[in-house]
């Protein structure tokens, strides 16, 4: 007789299975992945490395992908800028779930006053747009790939303590929770062991597309001078450098787009994915 907990994973298995495109879509997550982690053997040259009298040459042998205007290869470029722009992606990420889900646990399983001054200090949270917001903290705190993801963390903290809370709300009256609560387990135990982890399904799907989202926002933060400084790499600071010669080398900007597009549209399908997999409602 096969594990619970083994029994679950291959249920889970054999229903994201059913959905192509979730597939796909984690196959090229995991081939990004790995790419960032191996971009040092990948890539042909150092991403810095600069051969000026080959500016701007086209797709050949020598560059995959061409060059830029200081001779350095674009192909190169594009495999370490996959390790800023996941990296900006999965640990904001991270920050924004583990604040949100702690605000979110506090708020919706305590209610009463802490619920109401938690939900409250949100609301003034999130009068300011998201992506607003990422820009002053950024820039306040200084343009650098450590301040970006701070910010974009910062930034992306109130959906989820919402989520979490709206999750928390429907289990924290259920039978096991009584349970606990009758045999003197204290309040953290209940939330860490059975309110919070009962609550995870939509919170995956929702870290999952949220992934695609801090890409795109560190993105913006690097094209606009506040995210990732040169010469370090990151797709959408080459987006930025290119954006002033687009009519005559148009390439140096969608070699990265489309970096960037593939990442969130990967991260969106497998969210979907991963939402229909997890939903008990859409099981055969």
């Amino acid at each position: 007789m096969k594990p619970k907990k083994e029994s679950q994973l291959i249920e889970f298995w054999l229903q994201l299975r059913k959905n192509k495109l979730a597939v796909v879509a984690l196959v090229l997550l995991v081939l990004l992945v790995l790419v960032a982690i191996l971009a040092p053997v990948l890539a042909p040259y150092p991403y810095a490395e600069m051969h000026p009298e080959d500016s701007y040459a086209p797709s050949s042998s020598k560059y995959l992908l061409g060059s830029d205007k200081l001779g350095r290869d674009v192909l190169s470029r594009l495999l370490w800028g996959a390790r800023q722009s996941l990296e900006m992606g999965i640990i904001s990420v991270a920050i924004a779930a583990v604040v949100g889900i702690f605000l979110g646990a506090l708020a919706g399983y305590y209610g009463g006053w802490k619920d109401n001054l938690i939900m409250r200090f949100l609301d003034v949270y999130e009068s300011m747009p998201m992506m607003l917001l990422c820009i002053t903290l950024a820039a306040i705190l200084g343009p650098s790939l450590r301040n970006a993801i701070i910010a974009i963390g910062v930034g992306s903290v109130p959906g989820y303590a919402r989520l979490t809370r709206a999750t928390i709300l429907t289990v924290r009256e259920k039978e096991y929770i009584e349970a606990a609560r009758a045999i003197n387990s204290s309040d953290a135990i209940i939330i860490v062991k059975h309110v919070i982890p009962n609550c995870m399904a939509p919170l995956i799907v929702d870290i999952t597309m949220n992934v695609g989202n801090c890409i795109l926002a560190g993105a913006g933060l690097s094209y606009i001078g506040l995210g990732v400084q040169a010469p370090v790499p990151e797709w959408g600071a080459m987006i930025s450098e290119a954006r002033n010669i687009l009519r005559d080398h148009f390439s140096l900007s969608l070699y990265p787009g489309i970096c960037v597009m593939i990442s969130v549209l990967a991260c969106n399908l497998l969210g979907d994915g991963l939402r229909d997999a997890l939903d008990p409602r859409l099981k055969n």
